[in-house]
């Protein structure tokens, strides 16, 4: 979870938009990042791929009112609502988009190409049909919350009684580094989430940070597969309290309109 995953940028700036907060132009722009290109391929009433432009206004016009995430991982179909083919593909992928107010999701293909150092990255959006019903497992904004905070209790905890390189001064420096480049010239969710949902977040993406050191920065003294299939099964949980989190951070202008807080 060391970069912010698409569907949390389209679901972030596609609330703003529908929101009216931003404009099509400004949404886009956010969305693409640093990507060359998006286009939305099976889009209702459309026979070929479009851009993320049209696409956003054809939701919009089909009823879409809001877009959650769903970040599911296996055995965990985390946001995701169905049918089991829509489910599949998201699995596959990792993340997706689902339309709130018209059954309609979005779950990304990415195509690279390029030298190393000059990767050309195109996204398609694929356009299906998903289940109205609510979404699976994600937690409020003040559990996430509470949630994390223990999460990262524990991720310190387990990473040093396993003596792993990843939970000293080094992640430290990388996971600070890693907030810097998330950060810089971007903000943490797009124009109409509360404050609450944007420190979410960025615990989040701390913890879920931490413990993907944990798996790429050394062994540490886990140098037997025991050791190390051990590590893993003890930050299992705190990966995914930290994905749950991200989606209720993400989900939090929809879930809180449903509510009627805002």
């Amino acid at each position: 979870m060391l970069s912010e995953p698409r569907s949390g940028r389209l679901t972030s700036w596609g609330n703003a938009l529908f929101s009216g907060l931003v404009s099509p132009d400004d949404a886009v722009l956010a969305v693409v990042g640093d990507d060359a290109v998006h286009r939305v391929e099976g889009m209702p009433g459309e026979s070929a791929p479009v851009g993320l432009t049209l696409a956003l206004g054809r939701l919009r016009a089909l009823g879409v009112t809001g877009l959650r995430i769903a970040l599911p991982a296996p055995g965990h179909p985390l946001g995701l609502s169905g049918p089991p083919e829509f489910n599949a593909r998201a699995l596959e992928t990792g993340e997706a988009v689902v339309g709130h107010g018209a059954a309609l999701g979005l779950v990304p293909r990415v195509r690279e190409a390029g030298p190393e150092g000059d990767v050309h990255v195109e996204v398609v959006w694929d356009c299906l049909p998903v289940r109205e019903a609510p979404p699976a497992d994600v937690p409020s904004l003040g559990e996430a919350e509470r949630e994390l905070a223990e999460a990262l209790r524990e991720a310190t905890e387990v990473l040093s009684r396993l003596d792993v390189a990843g939970s000293g001064p080094v992640a430290e420096a990388a996971i600070d580094a890693y907030r810097a480049r998330a950060e810089s010239g971007r903000q943490v969710l797009a124009p109409g989430y509360p404050p609450r949902a944007a420190r979410v977040l960025a615990l989040a993406q701390r913890v879920g940070a931490l413990v993907s050191l944990a798996g790429t920065n050394g062994h540490g003294g886990a140098v037997s597969a025991s050791e190390m299939a051990a590590r893993g099964e003890a930050l299992r949980p705190v990966e995914r309290t930290a994905r749950r989190a991200q989606v209720a951070a993400y989900n939090s202008v929809v879930e809180e309109r449903e509510r009627g807080v805002r």
